[in-house]
């Protein structure tokens, strides 16, 4: 780590919370890496999620995505099939695709079906859901309208889904990323999130959040700096 790098480091004092524009500052400057590091946010909820009807998870079309290439399968058949690809899709296929799955084979990223071939596609749950490749349709991943699925997959939808703690796991783009498409990114997760809370979660929802780098440390953020709507 460089002088500089390692000036700023010493700098981020981890008990304050920043603002959400200074905290992407101290992020981007603080990061040594000699790869594109990517960037994560956290957001601690004030939910029970042992409860099933407090259970908080959705999908947002990010504004920039996230800065890296999205590996999309399709299950489907005939001229759906056919669609799929034309859309981008990297692979399509319906009894050929989950045998190869079956074998061991996971080069691929995010699935999509179509609601007809699910029965087929369920075979594979043990495969594919614990690795969170399961399509799911309040996830919009089983539909028939397969062109909008995969362009939106493709121009960087992301997936959240809060996890044993509470806490969201979520990227929100790349090292490189203008700090202003960082904010964007990370405003449009919040106000996703924000629409997805339960109705019976009390008290206050948004408890914590947090952005860093593959390498760096977790810097907070003061909640109050994303805007009114938050």
């Amino acid at each position: 780590m460089d002088k500089k790098k390692k000036a700023v480091r010493e700098k981020i004092d981890l008990t304050k919370e920043y603002s959400l524009e200074d905290a992407v500052s101290l992020v981007k400057e603080s990061s040594y890496a000699r790869f594109d590091e990517s960037i994560d946010l956290a957001v601690n909820l004030g939910i029970d999620p042992r409860k099933s009807d407090q259970i908080v998870r959705g999908a947002v079309v990010l504004p920039h995505g996230i800065g890296k290439k999205i590996r999309v399968l399709v299950f489907a058949k005939g001229e759906k099939e056919k669609e799929a690809i034309d859309a981008g899709a990297d692979y399509a296929g319906s009894e050929d695709l989950v045998e190869k799955i079956s074998k061991g084979w996971l080069d691929f990223d995010k699935a999509v079906a179509t609601p007809d071939i699910m029965g087929l596609v369920g075979k594979l749950g043990k495969i594919l859901g614990p690795r969170g490749l399961m399509p799911n349709p309040k996830l919009g991943t089983v539909t028939f309208d397969i062109v909008r699925a995969v362009k939106e997959i493709k121009a960087g939808k992301v997936e959240y889904k809060a996890e044993k703690a509470g806490i969201v796991h979520v990227p929100i783009g790349k090292v490189s990323f203008a700090s202003k498409k960082l904010r964007e990114n990370v405003k449009a997760i919040i106000d996703s999130i924000v629409k997805a809370k339960p109705a019976t979660s009390k008290g206050k929802y948004l408890k914590k959040l947090s952005i860093s780098s593959t390498m760096g440390p977790g810097i907070s953020v003061d909640i109050t700096s994303l805007g009114k709507e938050v």
